[in-house]
């Protein structure tokens, strides 16, 4: 069976998120779709998979909602389904940002598409900012872009604070791997005083994809929040794997070091496991590797969660 997978988002004014998240979980349901649907007073989030079918029908549903006629996921298939379960949940904002009165919806700064990108950022003039966290710009980034060395989306607010001097007055274009975190972060940069913000549309992404590599101002691999860990140019699977006692990304040097060991430790981990932990890791990998080898898989596999949107 092919399973589609759908990742989509949109910001959109959602009067009554309980009931939105009712009649979602039912057509979901209905339609035999699994994975996790975020609501909230300003609009949805999420990642789904079933049969196309299914996709299409809570697809349709979402895009009956007010403000999300348009809304254009991002497709992929699989051979087997990904998800376990179906979660649909009313949270207080689909990404975490923490800061009160932000309107993404009204309040975003300017779309600028893969093809218009690059003379944005070529421009000395224009400042450009990657609202991912650290582990993930550490995978790879666009040439010169400003790192705000974040642990988490809730950190970002802080660095914009302490760090006026560096954007206040300047044009900024601001980027993340799918374009939820940028666009969000661009609302709270005009709140803040920015006056000329753009964000990459579709993300990081969108901009692999469509870019081509000889024209390309990125630099590395792109982080991505599934089994594939990151991607490259055309959204071909990259050189890292994943950690899977700390879920961190490895690079292919780091996959080098003694210090890492398929399915328990990595460098960035090997100091906090401990020797109950080591073998548990260790037992868990070996009931994974049994599973993989009779074609299954493991339900106490660990996959990779994007935090910032959980």
């Amino acid at each position: 069976m092919t399973v589609r997978i759908a990742a989509l988002y949109r910001f959109a004014r959602f009067d009554d998120p309980g009931a939105i998240r009712d009649h979602l979980h039912a057509v979901a349901e209905a339609a035999g779709v699994r994975g996790t649907l975020l609501i909230a007073g300003e609009g949805i989030n999420g990642t789904i998979a079933g049969t196309p079918e299914g996709i299409e029908a809570i697809l349709s549903a979402i895009r009956a909602l007010p403000g999300c006629a348009d809304l254009a996921p991002k497709f992929a298939t699989a051979d087997a389904m990904p998800f376990y379960r179906l979660k649909v949940r009313v949270k207080a904002e689909i990404v975490t940002l923490g800061v009160a009165g932000i309107d993404p919806v009204g309040g975003a700064g300017v779309h600028v598409p893969p093809a218009a990108w690059n003379a944005l950022i070529d421009d000395p003039d224009t400042l450009v900012i990657d609202t991912r966290n650290a582990y993930e710009v550490a995978v790879g980034s666009f040439a010169n872009a400003v790192d705000p060395g974040t642990g988490s989306f809730r950190d970002f607010p802080r660095w914009v604070a302490e760090n006026r001097a560096a954007w206040e007055g300047k044009r900024v274009a601001m980027f993340c791997t799918g374009g939820i975190r940028c666009e969000k972060a661009t609302a709270l940069m005009k709140a803040e005083g920015a006056s000329e913000v753009y964000h990459l549309d579709g993300g990081i992404l969108r901009y692999l994809e469509e870019m081509p590599a000889a024209e390309s101002r990125w630099q590395g691999e792109c982080f991505v929040f599934d089994e594939r860990v990151a991607v490259g140019h055309g959204l071909a699977e990259g050189t890292h794997v994943l950690c899977r006692g700390c879920r961190m990304p490895v690079s292919v040097t780091d996959q080098a070091s003694p210090l890492f060991v398929e399915g328990v430790s990595c460098p960035h981990c090997h100091a906090d496991r401990d020797h109950a932990r080591r073998r548990g890791a260790e037992e868990r990998h070996r009931q994974v590797t049994l599973a993989a080898a009779r074609g299954e898989t493991h339900v106490g596999r660990r996959f990779p969660v994007e935090r910032d949107a959980e």
